[in-house]
């Protein structure tokens, strides 16, 4: 059973609070009812908004940890870690990076993104216990998510990350959290009351994907891993991705499709160096100590005079 300070505890977040203008959506025609959820779910980006400065913060000492050598680790429960695991998973093909630049971990393990292990949130030291089989390092950057703010698996793992001098972020989903207050820097964006009262894969969940895509794809770009607006660094590991990878060197260069695909060829299929090759006019050995030597970062290759 709950204890009363968790009911009254819950009973003090906007995120579990009923929402006034759902009240009556079970009698909604359907059509209704998605116009209803639709108004909802506008909140959202506005609340994200409203903590940029606070999600910029996060991604400088993201940047930061990637130049050290360290990581960016996600931790979650149920949805928010399924979440956070998403965002993980797609760095790799999207940018290229190791899989374990980017982690992603959820109470109650990997079985927890298929079918829910509830009570693997309540203990505090499985957070702990699952960063210290990352081998943890100071060099790291750890997110806490929680649309609650208050997960005890989230809370034990920011309280020991902070013990040894890793960076440490809270994604929540009401202001003044208890992950918040846990943590070095605190993202909250307030989307309010759910249209379903609890339910926060919906408002909380999107606002945490919204602020997730930042934290990675912004990071990703920092480090050098888009020029332009192109993922230069995608991995093309399918017919559809070496399709893109061709497109991308078509757009960056203005070459044909045979051109491209001749620079792809030359350059070991590596995106970046093929359009430098093609930009540049160097040859591969060469583009590729230019690229070294600028931190892999295309746009200042290219305009290297």
């Amino acid at each position: 059973m709950p204890t009363p300070n968790l009911l009254r505890d819950l009973a003090k977040l906007a995120s579990e609070g009923r929402n006034p203008d759902t009240l009556h959506i079970d009698r909604q025609s359907t059509l209704d009812m998605l116009t209803t959820m639709n108004a909802q779910d506008s909140q959202v980006p506005r609340a994200v908004a409203r903590v940029l400065p606070a999600i910029a913060a996060a991604v400088d000492h993201i940047v930061t940890a990637f130049q050290q050598g360290g990581r960016l680790i996600y931790m979650g429960a149920g949805t928010s870690g399924r979440l956070g695991v998403l965002d993980a998973s797609e760095c790799p093909p999207t940018f290229s990076v190791p899989a374990d630049m980017v982690i992603g971990l959820i109470a109650g393990g990997p079985e927890a993104m298929f079918r829910a292990q509830e009570g693997a949130e309540d203990n505090p030291q499985l957070g702990a216990d699952d960063l210290q089989q990352l081998t943890l390092t100071a060099r790291d950057v750890v997110v806490g998510i929680a649309a609650s703010g208050r997960t005890p698996y989230v809370l034990g793992g920011l309280h020991y990350a902070r013990s040894i001098g890793a960076t440490t972020v809270a994604l929540a989903c009401n202001s003044g959290s208890a992950i918040g207050k846990a943590a070095d820097i605190a993202i909250e964006p307030e989307v309010g009351p759910e249209v379903i009262t609890g339910s926060t894969r919906l408002k909380s969940g999107t606002a945490q994907k919204l602020v997730l895509n930042m934290l990675s794809t912004a990071s990703m770009i920092r480090i050098g891993k888009v020029y332009q607006n192109l993922m230069v660094d995608l991995n093309a590991s399918n017919l559809k991705l070496q399709a893109r990878a061709q497109r991308i060197v078509m757009q960056a260069t203005e070459v044909s499709e045979t051109q491209a695909a001749a620079a792809l060829s030359a350059a070991d299929n590596n995106v970046k160096l093929a359009i430098l090759m093609l930009l540049s006019g160097l040859d591969k050995a060469t583009a590729q100590a230019r690229l070294q030597q600028h931190q892999g970062v295309l746009s200042k290759a290219v305009t290297e005079e």
